[in-house]
């Protein structure tokens, strides 16, 4: 693999447009590595100049919100249960989960499922079935959406700025960084669910 190439290829014009549709992709299919490519960007903008870190943030919020309001339109006009693949253990699983916290503390729980793939899905999926106001809604994705793209560039950014003329190093060390953290955000939050559900309550 020649890495020189593929560095040139990010720092292009299609660079950019590469990264978004791996983050619109990212909200329907929790497998495609949007937050990596966000975080890899970020790194090889802070190390080559190019593209601007500004543009890698304002590119992955738009993909990212983009890809949240299309969620929300299948769950507002598709349903929850019209796919197999909603009909999963996990899925619904999750958005029981969504259905009990969204009503009462939406900003709280989309800034946090914003962080976590499944719960990401459903809180999106779940907020389209239950008509929560799309301008309201909106608003909060746009918000979030922002916040999540910065701290994924600004990941790679922070260990191209420790590890400057090494772009390729630099991409692979923030990735490594990106992952190990959210899973650590995923593992607090499940272990804060568990113990609020095993709470005895008041």
């Amino acid at each position: 693999m020649n890495l020189d190439f593929l560095a040139d290829t990010a720092t292009g014009p299609w660079g950019l447009v590469v990264m978004a549709l791996l983050v619109l992709g990212d909200a329907f299919f929790v497998v495609v590595p949007g937050e990596i490519a966000v975080t890899a960007m970020g790194a090889l903008s802070m190390d080559t100049g190019s593209p601007a870190l500004w543009a890698v943030i304002a590119s992955a919020t738009a993909a990212a919100a983009a890809g949240d309001l299309l969620c929300y339109c299948v769950g507002r006009w598709v349903g929850l249960e019209r796919w197999a693949w909603m009909r999963g253990e996990r899925i619904q699983r999750a958005q029981q989960w969504a259905r009990d916290r969204l009503a009462a503390r939406t900003a709280l729980v989309l800034f946090t499922a914003r962080f976590i793939p499944f719960a990401r899905l459903a809180i999106n999926l779940v907020a389209g079935a239950t008509r929560i106001p799309p301008p309201r809604y909106a608003g909060l994705v746009l918000v979030a959406a922002t916040g999540w793209a910065t701290y994924q560039a600004a990941v790679g950014a922070l260990f191209a700025a420790v590890l400057p003329g090494a772009p390729i190093v630099a991409i692979l060390v923030s990735v490594a960084a990106a992952i190990i953290l959210g899973a650590l955000i995923d593992l607090l939050i499940n272990w804060r669910s568990r113990r609020r559900e095993s709470s005895p309550a008041v």
